[in-house]
């Protein structure tokens, strides 16, 4: 099949249905005839609602960080009506929450107690403390050190002596309540480990204004799928292609439809089943863990150094999601946040690589879904790294031992009746997506992005047929120095981390026709 949408106008591919692919796919209606390619059999990328128990969970993106009119994301999800009150309210928007707005919260110590609120509340402080410290090298030539994690060992070291008041014990318990919040930033950040995340762009993050809010999964509401959904109803019938996985890009030839010998066209997208599709502009939304292992087969030619060079060096991390549902709840009614601390841990010595016997210990806690009404007595966990991939290998019935375990031993009450049932996200195996999202790595620095969010051919004389902008390097410079990131989020409540807080939302597509000046629009993870 050589398809392409048919026409005398400009045709344009886009391969990718996520909010970024339909993001561009709305900008361009009326330009000329589009296509979206999109291997999976639905469409949303990383924003899937699954149904679990009598509710509805989110497998991917979750919160929306900064909901305010400056939030492409909310305002969309406001103008199709998917938001809740709450989340309209005028003095909400307003609120400078800083991205985590706290959560009534319970945090578990690994020797089966409840750790004192203080205890934790001033390891958090520290904690915010530094990180906030850390965010002023952005621009720096010589920043104290190469990663966001080294710093902050380096700081905590320097105040060992004043921990927990000079009492030992205390200061064991201190900096094992660090060595959780380093374990969270690790889930805010998309890492396996801090020590990967580049310091002097570290400060480039800016959150929007606004408390966090989600998709109500009600009856007349669809969660956060049901964005994708509204976009994807917005746009004409057969634009967008499910189950159409792409093999190869060709981008730099001279290609004619059968039985049009009269048209040339400088793209060329094969894809798996054998179809394929003529255009003359491509856009390129597919997560950057894909790209990182693919781009070298699926671009031909292959993209230019400088392009291959950004994809190598931005980090590209796994977060994932354990949804446990009890019979009945072991928490208080009050408690919506239930926090983990290993008090044998410390940030500053080198945490286990033995994988199989220590992976749960990257948990950072749990999120009780509310309301129980809705959603019968379920937590929603989270982890990162390594150790989340290494999840992903496990079966639902080791998944479900480990975190019974994991629970009594928290609690203290080795009868603690375990979870029922399970269901867990896998990013990192999804073939497509190969992870969760996107970070500036040591190495690398946001103009990485800028470098792979510019068109190709590089000459400007050229026809610009790639538009290269993955879903998870989709970010927009802003008129001030800082890049000005909104957040579609599996993340939020100070404390909870998610796989969507790839700190992306704006996605920019990058005049696909000569003379159109770039435009943005929300992506998400």
């Amino acid at each position: 099949m050589e398809g392409g949408g048919g026409g005398s106008g400009r045709r344009v591919a886009a391969v990718g249905a996520g909010l970024a692919g339909l993001g561009a796919a709305q900008r361009l209606r009326g330009h000329g005839s589009l296509r979206l390619l999109e291997a999976a059999a639905r469409a949303g990328g990383r924003v899937c609602t699954r149904r679990f128990v009598s509710g509805l969970v989110e497998m991917g993106a979750h919160w929306i960080h900064g909901p305010s009119p400056e939030n492409p994301i909310f305002c969309l999800a406001t103008h199709y009506g998917l938001l809740g009150p709450e989340a309209a309210r005028e003095e909400n928007q307003q609120v400078e929450a800083g991205g985590h707005p706290p959560l009534p919260s319970v945090t578990y110590g690994s020797s089966g107690r409840v750790l004192s609120p203080q205890v934790v509340n001033e390891a958090r402080d520290l904690f915010n403390t530094l990180l906030a410290s850390a965010r002023a090298f952005c621009g720096s030539e010589e920043p104290p050190a190469p990663s966001v994690g080294q710093y902050l060992r380096m700081e905590i070291a320097r105040r060992v002596p004043a921990l927990g008041r000079g009492e030992e014990d205390a200061q064991r318990l201190q900096l094992a309540a660090l060595a959780a919040c380093l374990k969270l930033e690790c889930c805010i950040s998309g890492t396996h480990s801090m020590d990967l995340v580049a310091l002097e762009p570290f400060g480039e993050y800016v959150s929007l204004p606004g408390l966090d809010c989600t998709f109500p999964g009600t009856s007349s509401r669809r969660g956060y799928s049901g964005l994708p959904d509204c976009m994807l109803s917005a746009l004409p019938e057969g634009t967008v292609l499910l189950n159409k996985a792409v093999r190869t890009i060709w981008w730099q030839g001279s290609f004619r439809a059968e039985g049009d010998e009269a048209r040339d066209f400088p793209v060329r997208v094969e894809c798996e089943d054998g179809d394929t599709f003529l255009a003359d502009h491509v856009i390129v939304t597919v997560p950057l863990g894909f790209l990182k292992e693919r781009h070298q087969d699926f671009f031909q030619p292959p993209l230019p150094k400088q392009k291959a060079e950004a994809i190598r060096r931005l980090g590209f991390g796994t977060n994932n999601k354990i949804f446990l549902e009890f019979e009945r709840p072991f928490w208080e009614p009050q408690q919506q946040l239930l926090e983990v601390v290993w008090e044998n841990e410390s940030p500053l010595e080198e945490p286990s690589a033995n994988l199989e016997a220590n992976w749960f210990k990257k948990l950072v806690g749990f999120v009780v879904l509310q309301p129980p009404e809705q959603h019968g007595h379920v937590l929603c966990g989270f982890i990162a790294g390594k150790e989340s991939e290494y999840m992903e290998t496990l079966s639902d019935a080791e998944v479900l031992s480990t975190m019974t375990c994991v629970l009594r031993t928290l609690t203290g009450n080795p009868r603690l009746p375990g979870p029922r049932s399970v269901l867990r996200s896998r990013w990192h195996s999804a073939s497509y997506t190969r992870g969760s999202y996107s970070y500036v790595a040591v190495g690398s620095s946001g103009d990485d992005i800028d470098v792979l969010a510019q068109p190709l051919p590089e000459d400007p004389k050229d026809p610009r047929v790639i538009s290269l902008g993955p879903g998870d390097a989709a970010a927009v410079r802003e008129a001030g120095p800082p890049r000005a990131w909104g957040q579609t989020d599996g993340g939020g409540g100070q404390g909870t981390p998610g796989p969507e807080e790839h700190r992306e939302v704006a996605f920019p597509i990058l005049a696909p026709f000569r003379g159109h000046q770039p435009t943005t629009l929300g992506s998400s993870h």
